[in-house]
């Protein structure tokens, strides 16, 4: 019974880990800011880097709000298809949310045990297994990011519907490939710092005894 409850401790902790990092780059507006500066999307789209931002938030509400059940973009109208991707990328995001709240206070709960018992040094072997991930992860990227981002679209949905054609769906415009690619970059990055200082701890918790 006590290593069943030990092993969803540790379940608990790495859901909410991960879900807290989905969390954190779904809404990471900034970075869609930059791209959007940065790739001069106002000039793909013949509008100012306010309102394709302002669209791209009424975009994020729709997919994490549970009560908003229409999207409707001021700018860019969306497809059937289009529409029933947003549909399962919807659900996929309140699922994450869901996960984040259930987990979040167990998680905090046992590490807080574990700094209280002085064994936060348990954290170092998982951590490190786990920080082998991302590096995995990112080299798949740097070999071929449009296989990788296939495969990922693949393994998430049953349909081909996230191939936006962009006469139906002009909002895939202000939706690079290179904006997704930094949001897995960022997502990979906040999980390895995690398992680092998860790792530092442990370590300065061994130390001291």
């Amino acid at each position: 019974m006590n290593r069943l409850l030990t092993a969803l401790k540790w379940i608990a902790l790495f859901l909410a880990i991960i879900s807290a990092v989905i969390f954190l780059t779904i809404n990471s507006v900034w970075l869609y800011w930059l791209n959007v500066r940065l790739g001069h999307l106002s000039k793909v789209v013949d509008l100012s880097t306010g309102h394709i931002v302002e669209n791209y938030q009424q975009l994020l509400g729709y997919l994490q709000f549970p009560w908003i059940n229409r999207l409707d973009m001021l700018d860019f109208p969306t497809s059937p298809s289009g529409l029933q991707h947003f549909i399962d990328v919807k659900h996929l995001f309140l699922l994450n949310n869901v996960v984040l709240i259930v987990t979040i206070w167990p998680a905090i709960r046992f590490v807080r045990q574990l700094s209280i018992k002085k064994q936060l040094w348990k954290l170092i072997r998982p951590f490190q297994v786990a920080a082998v991930v991302p590096v995995l992860a990112g080299l798949l990227m740097l070999v071929n990011f449009n296989q990788f981002f296939i495969d990922f679209h693949k393994i998430l949905f049953r349909n081909s519907d996230w191939l936006f054609d962009p006469r139906f769906d002009p909002v895939i415009l202000v939706l690079p490939e290179s904006f997704f690619s930094q949001c897995f970059v960022l997502a990979f990055g906040l999980f390895e710092l995690v398992m680092l200082i998860g790792v530092w701890r442990g370590r300065r918790s061994f130390l001291r005894g």
